[in-house]
């Protein structure tokens, strides 16, 4: 049932050829206050086509529409507003959840179209810190989203296993590490290591050049040198699955940037076929200028590759073997300027589904204002921050819920819960500042306010020892505070289409946030248990409510506990 198009139907009969029925769809609008309707249309574009005022228009069309399918129409100023028939409109939806249940919201929109998804990609030998959280959840709910509208997702986590850096940590080890305390403690070790380096390269810039050399002897296959970097790669991903268990993603493919050494040369290859490399100091570039762009350094004078050389050797790779309708990277704001360059040496290379290929940007997590450096050691580790926020709810739970089951199993979907709700809440563009004692509440709009919705709902099913019927049966309502809940169920699978469309899984965090308030209020008003003939409609709408609130949480990537 689509509302919208129902009302746009009924206009296009009496309004016939002024208006086509597509500008009438996308005039419609709802309004702010449900005192004005559940649907409203501005008639001002009317004005110079019937030459009238307004109002005038609004209250002559308002009296030829067909009645049938609103309680009532009205005028108002300059809009007509649109009531929808509560009892008809909440059977039909609750209905519709009840038996759909997490399927509720599903699409075709996809028609089983490959996406891929780049996204996470820590780097080795660096501990996964908050900075690293953005990129995860978002690319994860994104690919939550992509399957329930329709699409394969295929999610890839292009760790960050090669590059100049690898030349700074074989340095830093050598002039100043120790083997048993790397092996004791790799990460944190090989942190240090690390920002010792930038520290001491500050005061002897020929560190930086020592580094390069060492990465082209990593290049060029030296042993100590691959030996080294093995290491430090096995190390880190041990330390990085811990983080991803923690928050329940798993990943396609862990081929990150060295898997494209043997696959950078054909690249190449057919850059140099298609005239497109120039040297330029003896290094070799792509010109960009007529894309308003920085040359693309494909390869520096010593023959060593750049991460844009990877990037177009994984763009290649990734069409041939997924064949994308659309390849996205999840990757920070500031990266933009690099992948507006893939694009344009791939377009250069007459790739015509470089245009598939979008870059998802976000804003920065910053701590007290400031910006998170591992360089610096700055640096706010993750598994640590999931941790703390695990901790901190056992002890909410402790004290408001003492005797609850499976406490540490709880604490552990709401804690984390929490701190990936409290990131996808934020629109993905946004830079927020972290705060733990904040996200952790059961109060505003927090994770654990909305899992507490559910589980209240949960509880009052038990409590009526309720089960979903397989039958369609009559769950008409038509209390003011039930239509609100009606209302905000209704619109979940256009929630979901808009947050995929978008590439914003805000727009799901913020549509739970509402439904949650829109549902307590209900609550509180209502009694739902009362013995009358309306009891197992509201109890099909508690149970719908928790229903949407689950699978939504879960195009999150968080977990909803039946009871906290």
């Amino acid at each position: 049932m689509n509302f919208k198009e129902m009302i746009a139907k009924d206009l296009t009969a009496v309004l016939g050829e002024q208006l086509s029925y597509e500008d009438i769809l996308n005039l419609i609008e709802k309004p702010k206050v449900s005192s004005h309707g559940d649907y409203s249309f501005p008639v001002f574009s009317l004005s110079k086509i019937q030459r009238k005022a307004p109002n005038v228009i609004a209250e002559e069309l308002s009296k030829e529409i067909e009645t049938k399918n609103y309680e009532q129409i009205t005028p108002m100023g300059g809009y007509i507003n649109f009531f929808l028939k509560k009892s008809e409109v909440s059977n039909t939806v609750l209905n519709e959840v009840v038996s759909e249940k997490n399927h509720y919201g599903d699409s075709t929109l996809g028609q089983d179209k490959n996406v891929v998804i780049d996204m996470s990609s820590p780097n080795i030998a660096k501990p996964m810190s908050m900075g690293h959280l953005r990129s995860t959840v978002i690319g994860n709910s994104l690919a939550e989203l992509a399957a329930k509208v329709g699409y394969t997702p295929v999610k890839i986590n292009h760790v960050g296993d090669w590059g100049t850096q690898f030349g700074k940590l074989i340095v830093a080890y050598k002039k100043w590490g120790d083997e048993a305390k790397v092996k004791e403690n790799p990460i944190s070790e090989l942190l240090s290591l690390y920002v010792h380096f930038h520290e001491e390269a500050e005061k002897h810039p020929e560190l930086d050049d020592q580094a390069r050399a060492w990465f082209k002897k990593l290049e060029d296959g030296d042993a100590e040198a691959i030996e080294l970097w093995t290491w430090f790669r096995e190390e880190s991903l041990k330390e990085f699955q811990k983080v991803y268990d923690m928050l329940g993603i798993e990943f396609d493919s862990y081929n990150g940037e060295a898997f494209y050494n043997d696959k950078m040369q054909p690249v190449i290859d057919i850059l140099l076929e298609k005239n497109l490399l120039v040297s330029d100091d003896g290094a070799d570039i792509v010109n960009l200028e007529k894309y308003d762009l920085n040359p693309a350094l494909i390869r520096k004078s010593d023959g060593a590759t750049l991460y844009i050389t990877r990037d177009l050797a994984a763009a290649m790779y990734r069409k041939e073997n997924y064949d994308f309708d659309e390849s996205i990277y999840v990757v920070g704001n500031e990266q933009s300027i690099h992948f507006k360059q893939l694009k344009a040496v791939l377009k250069e290379m007459n790739y015509d589904w470089s245009d598939d290929i979008k870059h998802i940007p976000f804003g920065l997590i910053t701590s007290n204002g400031k910006k998170l450096s591992t360089r610096k050691g700055n640096v706010i580790l993750l598994e640590e921050v999931l941790n703390e926020a695990i901790n901190a709810t056992q002890n909410i739970i402790n004290e408001k819920n003492p005797t609850l089951e499976n406490k540490e199993e709880v604490a552990h979907q709401v804690g984390v819960g929490a701190v990936v709700f409290h990131d996808l809440k934020n629109d993905r563009l946004n830079n927020f500042d972290f705060n733990l004692d904040h996200i952790i509440q059961f109060e505003g709009e927090t994770g654990p306010y909305v899992q507490y919705t559910r589980s209240r709902c949960e509880s009052i099913l038990r409590k009526a020892n309720w089960t979903a019927p397989t039958a369609h049966e009559d769950y008409s309502l038509s209390d003011d505070e039930s239509w609100e809940v009606v209302k905000a169920l209704y619109s979940f699978p256009a929630k979901v289409q808009e947050a995929y469309k978008k590439y914003e899984p805000s727009v799901v965090a913020k549509y739970l946030i509402d439904l949650a308030q829109k549902f307590n209020k209900y609550y509180s008003k209502t009694k739902i248990l009362e013995d009358n003939n309306e009891k197992e409609a509201r109890l099909a709408l508690v149970y719908s409510v928790s229903v949407v609130i689950k699978e939504g949480l879960r195009l999150l990537g968080i977990q909803s506990p039946d009871n906290m």
